[in-house]
């Protein structure tokens, strides 16, 4: 317990003490030259005289008899009082505010202990408000962390979100909650070194952690990388992604078609031919309205050939698409990008003479009514 008590004296707030103290030294000169000036005693029984009569004990060795006299021993004994009780008065109220604040924290760490799975969010701004409301959609064990007091006093505390008002960069309680009962770190200032300090402070203690973090700045992504994150998000790359998709839209074809893994290279050899650019694939399972996407975002034909051959060498992964082909039933859709229509109206053309095409522009409401029912069949 003396421990405690004294930790919680050293991190205790001592700008209202320092204040009184001050204040308390104030008072004390002004005895001393007081009771030297105007009571007329040398200074050892100057300095004497002001304390006793500060302090209200007035032994009764020493009378003021004029006026004056009189009128400055009444003010330094009143003065006394009030700024002793002042000053007591303060240093009480700060520490019975430290003693709430460490029995509160000590709550939220119990309550970090009895969870089993929960999320680190470092940094509560405009990318972590959106971040926690997706996690709180989930049910999901959150825990805040944020330097900005405010900041943590906005955030709605519950049985699954906990916020901790600390700095995660001079604080090493992050590195021990990041342990086997986190799902992942998940670092959203908007400042890549506080981000890039976090990250390196995570790795060095626990090389299992799964950390994801915000970059600001494309030209610290490989930076962040280095330091050990394990994914990057990039609000300036993701932004760029989703205008250059709206300003295309005109010219972006969705096409649903029904052909095995292996007619991959022989399809993807006609987009490119085109000068068509493949964004991503759509596997469509049976039953199931959002379909499993996969972003490819090239029209490099060499890739395609690569990605071939390493079908061609590696067994286990070319067995996983031929299930997925066959549990989707063969059926899924391209998204495509081009430079105009003219050009998809040829692309259509040459696709049609080597694949089944079930459709165009389907939504996927549209493509799960039909492998439904191909599915049933």
């Amino acid at each position: 317990m003396r421990k405690r008590l004294l930790k919680l004296w050293a991190v205790m707030s001592t700008k209202y003490v320092t204040n009184g103290i001050l204040l308390i030294i104030a008072l004390l000169i002004y005895g001393i030259v007081g009771s030297y000036f105007i009571m007329g005693l040398n200074l050892v029984d100057s300095i004497y005289y002001a304390v006793t009569t500060m302090a209200t004990v007035g032994y009764g060795d020493y009378f003021p008899e004029t006026g004056i006299q009189k009128i400055f021993a009444t003010t330094l004994a009143l003065a006394g009082v009030a700024l002793l009780a002042y000053v007591f008065n303060i240093i009480l109220t700060n520490f019975q505010q430290k003693m709430g604040e460490y029995s509160k924290g000590a709550r939220k760490m119990r309550t970090i202990k009895n969870m089993d799975d929960y999320y680190i969010l470092c940094g509560y701004g405009r990318v972590g408000k959106v971040v926690l409301d997706e996690l709180k959609q989930r049910n999901q064990n959150v825990i805040v962390i944020d330097k900005d007091e405010k900041v943590c006093e906005s955030i709605e505390e519950s049985e699954n979100v906990v916020v901790m008002n600390k700095d995660a960069i001079t604080n090493d309680f992050i590195a021990e909650l990041a342990n086997e009962k986190c799902n992942s770190v998940i670092v959203s200032t908007g400042n890549d070194v506080t981000n890039l300090f976090i990250v390196l402070t995570i790795r060095e203690t626990n090389p299992d952690a799964w950390i994801v973090t915000r970059a600001s700045g494309f030209e610290n992504i490989s930076k962040l990388r280095k330091a050990g994150a394990d994914k990057i998000v990039s609000p300036e790359i993701s932004g760029g992604y989703d205008l250059y998709f709206e300003s295309t839209r005109p010219h972006l074809l969705k096409i649903t078609v029904k052909h095995t893994s292996e007619e991959l290279l022989d399809e993807f050899k006609i987009i490119t031919k085109h000068g068509c650019t493949l964004e991503n694939i759509e596997y469509h399972i049976p039953g199931i309205g959002t379909p499993l996407t996969r972003k490819i975002k090239t029209r490099n034909l060499d890739e395609g050939i690569k990605y071939q051959k390493y079908l061609e060498t590696h067994d286990t992964e070319r067995e996983a698409l031929e299930n997925l082909y066959k549990i989707t039933n063969n059926t899924h859709s391209h998204l495509i990008s081009g430079p105009d229509k003219s050009t998809f109206d040829k692309l259509i053309k040459d696709l049609e003479e080597m694949e089944e095409i079930i459709g165009i522009n389907l939504s996927n409401q549209e493509i799960a009514k039909l492998t439904n029912k191909d599915f049933q069949n």
